[in-house]
């Protein structure tokens, strides 16, 4: 494994490192005001939500690795202490990309990036109307992390209003991630998109206490067919299923034919092994830990 101190590295090697191995980084479109009303948007990728009550955001506008110089953004919030975080998805990725630009100061990037102003309510900047998410805050503090190029410096802003794009939102009332379209950042030049195939979801820990990977028997804890993933599932099960709930799927056809077609019983276990990890990788945690019981109840 390679082994590097980040003291004894440039700046810009500390900086691709930790940009590549920590994301995908959900992005701030921070748009901002001079204290003369002049626009300036640019988008963030050391972002996230840190807090809902109070709702708290926080975005770090870097100072530049190349020449230790300081962004408008970072300017124009402590001059006002007011910024508006827009959220970035894949219809509007190109567009915050050249918003980026080092433009002299006083450009507007809304203009060069093609996007919309939008009036405010509760602050002076501007919001971006292509953005499905937008949400209008107020700058409570802003903690800088060093003088040398690179150094952060912590903008944290507390949200006043969302405005959420309606067509976003599902039966539910709630925000569609497959709507959003979300997109991130990764390494130089590399982003993610929040969508189709790469959606998936993990059920969360039970509120009373899972079993836990300790408590799988070995016989299946230790079987090569399974991964960490298959034994967290596996793990998140309040209780195992009873002799009468794994008898139930002793007449299903597959478990059948496995134990008809098995030379042995640890042939036929591990066909039991790879027909639970098909049924782990539906969802379907309960009847997989039918199969997986079912052959010591069958002996």
């Amino acid at each position: 494994m390679l082994n590097v101190r980040l003291d004894e590295l440039t700046p810009q090697e500390r900086q691709a490192y930790l940009q590549a191995a920590i994301g995908p980084r959900p992005i701030a479109f921070a748009s901002t005001v001079d204290r003369n009303g002049n626009p300036n948007l640019s988008p963030f990728s050391f972002f996230n939500v840190f807090s809902s009550n109070p709702p708290i955001l926080i975005f770090s506008p870097a100072r530049r690795v190349r020449d230790n110089t300081t962004k408008d953004t970072l300017r124009n919030v402590e001059e006002t202490r007011e910024v508006v975080i827009n959220v970035v998805n894949y219809n509007l990725v190109q567009q915050a990309s050249l918003s980026s630009t080092e433009y002299e100061t006083g450009v507007n990037e809304f203009i060069k990036a093609g996007l919309s102003m939008e009036a405010s309510i509760d602050v002076a900047p501007p919001r971006v109307k292509e953005s499905p998410v937008q949400m209008e805050c107020k700058v409570t503090d802003i903690v800088s992390l060093g003088n040398e190029g690179g150094a952060g410096n912590l903008v944290i802003c507390e949200i006043l209003r969302m405005h959420i794009n309606p067509d976003i939102i599902n039966a539910d009332g709630q925000i569609d991630q497959h709507k959003i379209d979300l997109v991130a950042r990764l390494g130089g030049n590399w982003y993610s998109r929040a969508s189709g195939d790469s959606l998936f979801q993990v059920e969360k820990p039970l509120r009373t206490k899972g079993i836990g990977v300790d408590a799988i028997p070995p016989r299946i804890r230790n079987s090569y067919v399974f991964d960490g993933n298959d034994l967290g599932m596996l793990g998140n099960v309040e209780a195992l299923p009873s002799e009468n709930e794994i008898r139930e799927v002793l007449n299903h056809p597959k478990v059948v034919a496995i134990f008809n077609q098995s030379a042995d019983g640890l042939e036929a276990r591990e066909s039991l092994h790879h027909y639970a990890k098909e049924l782990l990788n539906k969802g379907k945690v309960n009847k997989a830990w039918k199969v997986l019981l079912c052959d010591n109840i069958q002996k």
